[in-house]
């Protein structure tokens, strides 16, 4: 999970492992997220699209460079942010707004 507003991410991992995801780590800067990605190789990266530094978008691009195996799916609280150009083009799974956030939208996102 990689999200800098601490509240939205505490309780997306709450509801993660209530569902039986099994949450490895959690960062709240682009640079963290790919530190803990090459420590961690997580399955699923839950990637927020506006972070301090480097972009959620960036990371995703990074993270599709052959050296990481997560699958990303790109999150955002401004939901408007599905048909910006750079998340459309984003190397990732789809995106879910933080208002539809849910195992099952998770899932449908993931076949």
């Amino acid at each position: 999970m990689v999200d800098d507003h601490a509240a939205f991410a505490t309780s997306a991992c709450a509801l993660l492992a209530s569902e039986g995801f099994d949450v490895v780590g959690v960062a709240s800067t682009g640079e963290d997220a790919l530190v803990q990605c090459a420590a961690l190789r997580p399955d699923l990266l839950l990637l927020d699209i506006r972070l301090p530094g480097m972009s959620g978008v960036d990371v995703a691009h990074a993270v599709s460079d052959g050296t990481h195996t997560a699958m990303v799916i790109l999150i955002s609280s401004d939901a408007d942010a599905a048909t910006d150009p750079d998340v459309c083009a984003a190397p990732v799974r789809g995106f879910l707004p933080k208002r539809d956030f849910t195992c099952a939208a998770i899932d449908s996102l993931l076949r």
